[in-house]
């Protein structure tokens, strides 16, 4: 009889001032058991620096069901922001974090989870970023941080950081899909509701939108629609402007308020995803499968890969295809 694989260890920190939004987050991403579903076990562990309930705005208390003695098991550990950025971390945390970093465990930080990292000295000449409101608090803080304005979520030295609230979520499922596969971070997606990935930056919610951007966001969301349901097409940005009913640079202007992102830049992150799907799912060849996501060749999409993800096709599918066998 086989065993199954024992589950991946997680770490939520846990401390007063933390945002119950991002406990909800992680707690909803990695603590809800999706095995039947295919995605992996984890084992999901409150850790704190004692047994006492921690407590969280709003009324609501988290209790602990590991204290930091525990952290050296875990394989991953997630910081939740804050409440308020001018509360300290205790120090047992944070000496706990830089034990933890030294040992090369992944960290992640979500929103304001930066200005802990921060605390801690991790962050010191390395690239980070927070919720675009906090970004300017963060560079005066803590100006050893190299701060990002705009993304979602970034990684320097095995270290991630998000933007705020919505932005951690892509972050957990980033995290997802680049430790258990497409598929799998998919699943947890749809159980919540949510799109598995967004391209683009933060910068596209900083601007409050007017009645005729709505209308052009209508009807971009329409080419994109489109896009993904051709995607196996040689589309191009004169051919979606077109569809748009707008010159190709307007198009692209309006595309990137929208999305944070370029046109190209977006097909190619969905052509990767749709790729991924498919090396996890089937077991098409390689050039039916650059096909029917769009890079024309299997030379285009080795290339991608690479550049994008850091493997080729052919080990995504080694570490990603579905255990019971893949389909046609």
């Amino acid at each position: 009889m086989t065993r199954p694989a024992p589950a991946h260890r997680i770490a939520l920190l846990a401390f007063p001032g933390i945002r119950a939004f991002d406990v909800s987050v992680i707690t909803e991403v990695w603590g809800a058991d999706r095995t039947d579903r295919g995605v992996p076990a984890f084992e999901l562990r409150r850790v704190a620096a004692g047994p006492e309930p921690v407590p969280l705005r709003g009324g609501l208390a988290l209790a602990p069901d590991r204290t930091l003695a525990w952290l050296p098991r875990a394989e991953l550990i997630l910081v939740p922001g804050l409440d308020d950025h001018d509360t300290p971390a205790p120090e047992p945390v944070l000496a706990a974090l830089r034990r933890a970093h030294v040992r090369g465990t992944t960290i992640a930080a979500l929103c304001g989870g930066a200005f802990t990292l921060a605390q801690a000295g991790l962050l010191d000449g390395r690239r980070a970023l927070t919720h675009w409101a906090l970004t300017d608090l963060l560079r005066a803080r803590h100006p050893r941080v190299r701060v990002e304005p705009d993304a979602l979520f970034i990684e320097d030295g095995n270290l991630w950081t998000s933007a705020g609230t919505a932005a951690g979520i892509d972050l957990c499922l980033h995290l997802v899909r680049t430790a258990h596969g497409a598929e799998a971070a998919a699943t947890v997606a749809r159980s919540m509701v949510t799109a598995p990935f967004r391209t683009g930056t933060q910068a596209q919610f900083i601007e409050h939108p007017t009645p005729h951007a709505d209308r052009d966001a209508d009807v971009l969301a329409q080419v994109r629609t489109f896009a993904l349901a051709h995607l196996g097409e040689p589309l191009t940005v004169s051919a979606l402007a077109a569809r748009a009913g707008m010159s190709r640079r307007s198009f692209a202007r309006h595309f990137a308020a929208a999305t944070g992102t370029t046109p190209l830049r977006w097909l190619l992150d969905h052509r990767i995803a749709a790729a991924q799907k498919l090396l996890e799912r089937t077991d098409l060849p390689m050039p039916e499968i650059a096909r029917r996501s769009g890079f024309g060749s299997e030379v285009t999409m080795r290339q991608h890969f690479a550049s994008r993800l850091a493997t080729s096709p052919r080990a995504y599918r080694a570490s990603f295809a579905a255990p019971d066998g893949p389909s046609r």
